[in-house]
Order: C-alpha cells, then structure tokens, then sequence
C-alpha cells in the first residue's frame, strides 16, 4: 500500500481570505461530452459519506455513482448495498470501480466528475490535492485537516482549484442554512452595531467507541476508532466544535489573532478514549480585541448546548442549527426572528447548490479557504490547552509538527501508540511542548 506522505508537497499560504461563494463565472462542463449525467465518486464509506451520497442525489441533478473507495471491504459494501437498494441504477458501480485500501482513492477520483471526500479528516488534504490535481469538483467534509502543514497543504491546494475554477463546497453546513445566512447578512449589514464579544458552544454526550478486536494492528483499531487519535480526527475541538468556531470567524470577518485556553481529560479517561480531552474552553482574540468564548466538551448525563451567541455595540444575537436566530437592540427589543417553518435542510442545500452550478458550468465555490482557516483555529485551539501557551496565529502557522503516520500500511505504526497497560499518552499542559509545537 502507498505511502500517502503529504510532505513533499506541503508549502506555506499565507492570508485570511475567504468567501461562502465566487461571482459566477462560466465554465466549461466537467463531465463527458454529450452526456448530463455527472458522474461522482465517493471517497470513505461510512456513516458520514453515505449520508453525503443522499445528499447529493436530492439535490435534483443528473448524478450517477460510479466509484467508491474505503479502507475497508466492509464499510464499501455496507454503502453500497445502502444506496444500491435506496437509488438502484443511479448507483452504477461494479466491482472493477470498488476501491479497497489506503490508495484506492487515486482511481476512484480518476473515475468520477466530482468527489465527495468524506473520509477522517487527517486524509483530506492528501485527498483534496489529488482531486484538484486530476480536474474535478470537490465537495468535501470538514473538518479540512488535524494539523498545521495539513492546512498549509489544503491552502495551496485551494489556490490551484481558483486557478482552474473548479468548484469546492466544505461540510461547514451552516453557512448553507437560511437563518445562519439571513442572520449574519443583518450583523454584516450594521444592524446591531459591531460584534465586541461572543460565545460558541458544542457541548454533547460524546461519541461512539468500537472495542479492539482479536488479531486487529495497531493501525486498523486506529483506523476503525479514528474519533479518539488527533492524526485522523484531531481531537473533537477540530473535528465538532469546528462548525461553531467556524460561525465565529463568519460573524467577525475575520480569524483570531491569539488563543489560549485551557481542557482536560476528566470524564473520558479510560483507553477505549485514546489521546483526546473530552472539555476544551478557550478564549479567541481578534484583532480589534474582540474575545469569543469557545467551549465544547464529552461528558454523558449532563446539559447539552450548541449554539452560538454574540454581543455587539447596538445590540446581540441568538443562533442555532435548530433553525433559530433572534436579533435585539440595545435596549433589548426584538428586531429580527427568524422563520424556522420551512427551512431546507442543509445538508442537502449545500449539495444542491454545488451540483446546480456544476450543471450550468458555472464556477461559483469557493469554500476551502474559510474551511481551512476555520480548522486552523480548532488546531490552535487545542495546541494552546494541550500545551498551557497562550498562541499567537501566526507564529502557529509556521508549525512543522505532522501527526501522520511515516508510512500508511496496514502493518505500519502510528506516530502514537499505547503503553504495556493499553493506554494512550495524553497532553499534559506544561510538559512535553516540543511535541505539540
């Protein structure tokens, strides 16, 4: 199996730019001449990538399957046998075009119009260069990466897919919802005044745990438990609280400066757990001195909240992805409540969107960007509480800490692996900071 080393290709990007969507540009259709069916491949099989394979079928177009590829045998034929039985010959995909094991990726993306890449986010930019590389539309899950040079990677990447307008949508779902979109156009708009502070929340019960089974390597229990490993996951700040931070720098315009914070390990604590923290709070600087206030965390049998809230200098803001977005003045009266009767769902608008200007040969997205940077402050965020630093956003971005693995091989070793008793190490702040930065 190949050696998915990202090393050789990684440069720096510098910059904070990023836009939801491009002034239309025409181009030239993507898929086979004579044809409307675009074909579209799906890279990683699971519970996410087939989920994204609905999506794209509702969005009304012409879309046939005709590649998957996963790591694993079982995950592909579960997904096919899904869609298969749910979309019938919309999924057009013999066994010559099922693609099992770490490259199968290449000859799926060389099969296909556009990729869905939907597998752990440590393999997303490896992934996203070589469907750019090969000419196709992307739509791809966030979160974009689980380190620095990965970022740096899906930046540079990103400058090629601008070049040869290709579109890119990110799973970043929110910025497809009509009251995230109606709400933020108001802020943007000056209706309450400037953004001063703000909170974001993705407070949850935590996720599944898969037990290591007899005979499995090391690799493949990573690979089947990849929430609990920062090379693929990047522990749950990146890969969950990404939408919420993500909305933070949407709100501000712009990506923090600075962020410290601070997290621990204390309810999660058993090795079925892996490395990651199940709390993170942190406090995001922009600029202009505006301080948000993340915090996400894993805890069972207690409150949950994910949301977003935001003080400004005539008024504030209330938002959530249950479709609720309430804007006050200063003096508390309520200007703007939003209709949650209705509402399409974003999963599916975002898919929509994208294949309809991949229809028309109209380059329209451009989301890489702001799903990098967006990531990119999920990363410092955990570099900041894992080390105890407060971290400056530019000095992070020179970062050459690469938690993938030397070589990816089913007998290969992870960079992190458990001790005679089973247990990961995990980040205690103030030790071991080489590590982490």
């Amino acid at each position: 199996m190949e050696n998915l080393n990202r090393r050789g290709f990684i440069k720096s990007s510098s910059g904070l730019v990023g836009a939801a969507a491009l002034t239309s540009g025409v181009v030239g259709k993507v898929f086979a001449a004579g044809s409307d069916v675009i074909k579209i491949a799906l890279i990683g099989c699971g519970g996410r990538g087939t989920g994204a394979a609905f999506d794209a079928f509702a969005s009304g177009q012409n879309i046939q399957l005709v590649a998957m590829a996963d790591a694993f045998k079982d995950n592909l034929d579960k997904t096919y046998a899904t869609l298969k039985e749910k979309f019938g010959d919309k999924v057009n995909v013999p066994d010559s075009r099922k693609y099992v094991g770490f490259d199968g990726y290449k000859a799926a993306i060389a099969d296909a119009d556009v990729v869905l890449l939907t597998t752990p986010p440590g393999f997303r930019p490896v992934h996203f260069a070589e469907a750019i590389r090969a000419g196709k539309h992307v739509f791809m899950e966030k979160a974009v990466a689980t380190d620095i040079p990965g970022v740096r990677s899906v930046l540079e990447t990103a400058k090629e897919a601008k070049r040869k307008k290709l579109n890119v949508v990110v799973g970043l779902q929110r910025r497809y919802q009509n009251n995230y979109r109606e709400a933020i156009q108001r802020i943007h708009d000056g209706a309450i005044g400037d953004v001063v502070s703000g909170q974001v929340y993705w407070n949850s019960g935590g996720v599944w745990v898969r037990p290591r089974k007899p005979g499995q390597t090391e690799m493949e229990y990573q690979m089947r438990n990849w929430y609990y490993f920062n090379w693929l996951c990047g522990d749950h700040i990146v890969e969950q609280h990404v939408h919420n931070i993500d909305i933070a720098n949407w709100v501000k315009g712009k990506y923090p400066v600075s962020i410290q914070g601070t997290g621990s390990r204390a309810h999660r604590t058993g090795k079925e757990y892996g490395e990651i923290y199940d709390n993170f709070a942190l406090e995001m600087t922009y600029d202009d001195g505006t301080v948000v206030y993340s915090q996400c965390r894993h805890f069972e049998g207690i409150s949950n909240r994910v949301d977003e809230t935001f003080q400004a200098t005539k008024g504030r803001v209330y938002l959530s992805a249950s479709n609720q977005a309430v804007l006050w003045d200063a003096q508390g009266k309520e200007i703007y409540r939003h209709n949650t009767k209705g509402n399409p769902n974003p999963y599916q608008q975002e898919h929509k969107e994208l294949f309809e200007a991949i229809a028309k040969g109209e380059y329209k997205f451009d989301n890489a960007e702001y799903g990098a940077y967006s990531s990119l402050a999920g990363i410092i965020g955990r570099i900041a509480v894992y080390t105890g630093k407060v971290i400056k956003w530019d000095e992070a971005m020179k970062s050459n800490i690469d938690l993938m693995p030397d070589r990816l091989a089913w007998d290969a070793m992870p960079k992190v692996v458990p001790n005679a008793d089973g247990f990961y190490p995990v980040a205690v702040p103030g030790h071991d900071v080489e590590k982490y930065i």
